[in-house]
């Protein structure tokens, strides 16, 4: 049986550049409180964070807030919403810290953390903080191993682990979390050979998204993860399947052009619209539907403009999401 469809929002963190127009840093930080809390009484089942140092595509002097400082902050700030990260870079934080930030958050939050994780990839963000940036091969073994450092953590009272990056030694992580067995685990990325293996192996939730243009290859992708759990014995209906959509909802006398150039960074607009919804409500709606068609059970919707200034989080509330209410409703 198929699970009910559920939505989550990423909310404006300044990644993005999607803070500019506020100018203060405490009125910022407010701004992504007050969506976020929007979202929660609007009914979206989930908020998310990109773990990012400085914005992207270009580094400039704007606001950028830490991810697991404000995931935490955000728990306190709420009391219905998950909240997560759309991924963690698994090369910034040691993976047995990583767990003990996440158990506590989890019990902060009374049990409604997400767990994202992934191999990482902005480069000159590891070279400006000082971190290595090793190939992506070395990138996806560290990860594999991480995975099973944060499973040991989370699971074991002494949890010890000797591996070719990582090693951990009787350590104690108390409390481990609210959530049983554990906060779910969403591994980003997917690559088929080595991320969707992990993911079938450790994960509860898969994340990938860009092609809206090619609904088939999302197919594509969940018969890999099916072929991988099947492998292991695990039935593939356990993991979740999300996918990110960039979604610029526009309205009366919105101008394309003008309300994406942001977003688009060097990407035309025709460009821009083979990875991004750019449109009304209807088809914002028949995108969306093509994804669930191809096996999508949770959108999390990205890169609205206007987030932060403006009431497009009720318009989307209002005009897309009672498409899906039967869905949603499972």
């Amino acid at each position: 049986m198929r699970r009910p469809l559920r939505f989550g929002l990423f909310v404006p963190q300044g990644w993005i550049l999607d803070l500019v127009d506020i100018k203060d840093p405490v009125e910022q930080f407010e701004a992504l409180v007050r969506v976020t809390r929007r979202a929660e009484e609007l009914g979206f089942d989930s908020v998310w964070l990109f773990d990012h140092f400085h914005t992207y595509f270009k580094p400039v002097l704007e606001t950028t807030f830490e991810a697991w400082t404000t995931t935490a902050a955000l728990a306190r700030e709420t009391s219905r919403i998950r909240i997560g990260q759309m991924v963690t870079g698994n090369g910034y934080r040691n993976p047995a810290l990583l767990a003990k930030m996440a158990s506590t958050v989890d019990v902060l939050s009374r049990g409604r953390l997400d767990f994202g994780l992934g191999a990482g990839w902005y480069e000159h963000e590891y070279n400006a903080y000082g971190y290595d940036f090793p190939p992506v091969n070395v990138r996806l073994r560290m990860l594999g191993e991480a995975l099973q450092v944060v499973h040991a953590m989370w699971r074991d009272p002494y949890a010890s682990f000797e591996g070719e990056f990582y090693r951990i030694d009787g350590a104690i992580n108390e409390p481990k979390g609210v959530q049983l067995p554990h906060p779910p685990v969403w591994v980003g990325g997917a690559g088929e050979q080595v991320t969707l293996k992990l993911a079938a192996i450790y994960g509860d939730a898969t994340n990938f998204g860009g092609h809206l243009a090619e609904p088939e290859w999302y197919a594509h992708k969940f018969d890999v993860v099916r072929r991988h759990c099947e492998a292991i014995g695990r039935d593939p209906d356990e993991l979740i399947r999300s996918s990110d959509v960039e979604t610029t909802l526009l309205r009366a006398g919105d101008d394309p052009e003008v309300l994406t150039r942001t977003y688009r960074r060097d990407d035309t607009l025709e460009q821009y619209r083979e990875h991004a919804i750019v449109g009304g409500p209807q088809e914002v709606i028949d995108t969306y539907a093509r994804l669930v068609e191809a096996g999508i059970d949770y959108i999390v919707i990205s890169d609205v403009p206007g987030l932060a200034t403006t009431d497009v989080l009720d318009a989307l509330a209002a005009d897309v999401l009672p498409a899906f209410a039967s869905l949603r409703a499972g």
